[in-house]
Formats: structure tokens, sequence, C-alpha cells
């Protein structure tokens, strides 16, 4: 199936009970599948007026309770930004399916990574939030469901970051149910609406996203580091090969990193000393282990569908380090292995 007809159904998978949408290519049909999901299975989708709407609403069905998703691209990514600017601030379980397409501005409706900046650290102020990168459909599968847990077990908006291949090429895959492979869905709770009094029966609550002092603004924002930091080490993931012995070590994320593991597995076989670091959470990243690959390592190639937008989060993170930090940048056009495999090989004469 296509990767947008995985993610419907990775979402009636996790429990999703609402879907809001706006159009825009390439994430349409994602409620194309939903909705013709969602009255088989008791579920329900509501499309609004844009993609400001769809965000709001996302966030008030997440107060209300309910397990609410939504999913967009590009301009439709740059709208959202401030409804999930506002659920960051509030601390809402939102989860947001982000299927790339290229920029600036409409650009292209097919390949690219060119909404990293944007979707990690998009929104204004410092707000917390969880960013998963995918590579295939199994993966957009097993992540959209476990956004979901991820969101409401620690409530912070939680993103699965696609892109158009992935929307739209078909590919096998494995759908099942999380109870049967062990997998306990967290279960949502309402934040508003909540019976009794409040003070009295229960903890009263004030979701805010709106401080009046400079004192109340910085208390609540270290508040929110400080137990992001916390988390961070446990939500962050990674994959890695070959760092035993590499003298140059490939550093990608989403869809490049099929073209990477191909030509890294290809080199190897020739006996180049190459290995591969690929982030599946850009934010968090699995810092720790990052400092760590580029402490034991002479060189790394960053490659990406973008014009350094993984770069710049990783130099961040690796900064102070020695490493030679080379690139590979395509923005919004597709990296087979052979290219990846014919830069190594120009580093590595």
């Amino acid at each position: 199936m296509t990767g947008n007809e995985v993610v419907a159904w990775a979402a009636l998978a996790a429990g999703a009970e609402i879907m809001y949408g706006y159009p825009i290519t390439p994430q349409n049909e994602i409620m194309h599948y939903w909705t013709r999901l969602a009255p088989r299975y008791g579920r329900s989708f509501l499309q609004t007026e844009d993609e400001l709407s769809a965000g709001f609403t996302t966030a008030g069905g997440v107060m209300a309770g309910r397990k609410a998703f939504t999913a967009t691209s590009g301009p439709g990514n740059t709208l959202m930004q401030e409804p999930m600017s506002m659920a960051e601030m509030m601390r809402l379980p939102t989860v947001v399916v982000v299927q790339q397409r290229g920029g600036p501005s409409t650009a292209t409706v097919i390949y690219s990574q060119q909404e990293v900046t944007l979707t990690t650290i998009g929104g204004n102020g410092e707000g917390m939030r969880i960013v998963y990168s995918t590579a295939t459909h199994q993966e957009l599968f097993d992540y959209t469901i476990k956004a979901f847990n991820t969101a409401w077990k620690y409530r912070f908006p939680t993103f699965v970051l696609g892109d158009g291949y992935q929307a739209k090429m078909r590919e096998p895959l494995t759908i099942y149910d999380p109870a049967e492979r062990g997998i306990g869905m967290v279960p949502p709770e309402p934040f508003v609406g909540k019976e009794g009094i409040p003070g009295e029966d229960r903890p009263p609550a004030q979701y805010r996203n709106t401080f009046n002092l400079e004192e109340e603004l910085y208390e609540k924002v270290m508040a929110d580091v400080s137990e992001y930091e916390k988390i961070a080490p446990e939500v962050a993931e990674f994959q890695a090969e070959g760092m035993e012995d590499a003298e140059l070590v490939l550093v990608c994320h989403g869809v490049v990193f099929r073209a990477v593991r191909e030509a890294v597995a290809k080199l190897r076989e020739q006996g180049r000393k190459v290995g591969y670091f690929r982030p599946v959470t850009l934010r968090p990243l699995p810092v720790r282990q990052l400092r760590e690959m580029v402490g034991k390592t002479k060189k790394v190639l960053l490659v990406e569908s973008a014009y350094g937008q993984l770069a710049r989060l990783f130099k961040e993170a690796a900064y102070g380090s020695g490493t030679e930090m080379l690139t590979l940048f395509r923005p919004g056009l597709g990296i087979t292995a052979g290219e990846v495999e014919a830069k190594v090989k120009e580093i590595l004469i």
C-alpha cells in the first residue's frame, strides 16, 4: 500500500478517535483513507477551513480527552506552527504527520527533506517537541503508533516526519494490532471538563499560553526544558553500523537512509572502512551516542536532500569535535546509492 494509506491504518491501530485536516499534497490521501476507515470503525473526521484551524482543532480535541491527530505538508506545516507552538506551551499531546515536499514556499509536491528545521524547531519561543524521521513504510506504521504513546506519555507535541516519496510509493509491510505484540497504548484523558469541583474534588488545572510577567514565562520555559532534557535519553533513537573500524561515517535520516545503507553495504564488500549513523529522532537527537561517534571517527559525511538542515542540528550537537565534516547536499532531489558510493570513493581516494 502507499505510505499515506499506511498512516491511516496506523492511526486506527493506535486508537486515534478523530482526525482534523485540510488538503495539501502529498499528504491528501491520509485524509482520504481515514475518511473511508472512520465510519467502519466508529471514528470521526472534520475537514477544517485551513491548516491553522486543523492544528487548533487537534489541540482542542486533545484537551477534550480524545486521541486526535492531523497531517500536513509544506506551506501547511508552516501554518501549523502557530497551533503547535501553543500545544508546546500548554503541553498538549498532539500528533502531526508531515509528508515533506520541496521548498521554499509551494515549490514541488514530491520528494524533499526540506522541512526538518521547521518541524524540529518551528514555532516561536523555545517550545519542546518530539520528531521521528521514518525511512520505510514499516517505520511509518510503527512510529505513527509510537507517536501517540510518546505524546500521551510525556505530554509533548509529537511529529512523524515522512516525505513525498514515502507518501506516494507502494511497499509491503506488516500491519498488526499493537496489543498482540504486547504494546500497551497509553489511554487519553481529558484536560478540561473533568468531573467534580476544581479545588474541592480534584486539583485545579490551569492551561495557559500567555503569561503576564517575565518571571512567570521564565519559570514555565525552564520547567519544560528541565523535564524534556530528563526524558530525552529514553526518547532518543538511532541506528548505526560499521562504527568499530570506520574511517568515514555517513550521517543521514529518513528516506535517504535507504540509499546510504545500500551504499555502505556495497562499500564494505569492497573493503572500504565506512559506516553509517542514522538518528531516528531528530528531536531530541541521540546526543550522547552522536558525540561518542564523532570522538572516534576521522571524517563524517552528512547526506541529505536539503541544504544542510540535518547538518545544522548535527553540528550543534557535535560542537567542539575535531572530526572533519563533509557534505552531500541535494535539496529537493532524490539521492541514489550510486551517488553516495561515488562520493565516498571521491573522499577515500
